[in-house]
């Protein structure tokens, strides 16, 4: 649930910066797309923290 939350807040994050730049839609595209999976591996890491912390 964290990735995927990581993952769509991280492409909303990445086509926003790419509009304020004034990209074309290729910018825009790519941004979002790194940003998505930077913000996913994130919550992946964060995910994986939790479950350990938690299980023990």
């Amino acid at each position: 649930m964290i990735v995927i939350l990581g993952a769509l807040l991280g492409a909303i994050i990445g086509g926003t910066t790419a509009k304020r730049r004034k990209g074309n839609w290729a910018d825009i595209t790519q941004y979002a797309v790194i940003y998505a999976i930077a913000f996913a591996l994130l919550g992946l890491v964060v995910t994986i923290a939790l479950e350990k912390t938690l299980l023990g």
